[in-house]
């Protein structure tokens, strides 16, 4: 069994002042979200949190529903941001820097900058994947 950490909290000064005004949450849904599509690929992404969202513009991070239907290919490719693919649902293989790796439900894929990714859906249901970039693509 795992050692249980201790939380520290953050050390340091922040990277910008805490206003003075409350700042207040952006409570969204994926009905909320910007869809995009993706180059060569009939998956659809839809931006939940990011910097295009007015209704959560966030300005260091992004998070995007994917949605990969069965047979569904992303090609492989890389970028400087660093990313977290967390698979909730459905099943299929990512490619991680050349290397074919089954992915399920409940699996979290840490992606350095410029780590080569893609994803195939080889199951029988859509793909959701929720993906955290940071800081968020263009």
């Amino acid at each position: 069994m795992a050692k249980i950490q201790l939380f520290q909290g953050y050390k340091g000064d922040p990277p910008f002042p805490k206003p003075v005004k409350t700042v207040q949450p952006n409570i969204v849904t994926v009905q909320d979200g910007v869809a995009v599509k993706y180059p060569g690929c009939d998956g659809v992404g839809v931006r939940i949190v990011h910097p295009v969202n007015p209704k959560a513009p966030a300005q260091n991070l992004g998070l995007v529903m994917f949605y990969v239907p069965p047979h569904v290919v992303l090609d492989p490719g890389s970028h400087h941001t660093e990313e977290c693919y967390v698979i909730l649902r459905g099943q299929g293989t990512m490619t991680l820097a050349g290397e074919k790796v089954k992915v399920r439900t409940g699996m979290f894929i840490h992606l350095p900058p410029w780590c080569e990714h893609g994803v195939e859906n080889t199951g029988e249901e859509t793909m959701e994947i929720l993906i955290c970039t940071a800081p968020p693509n263009p």
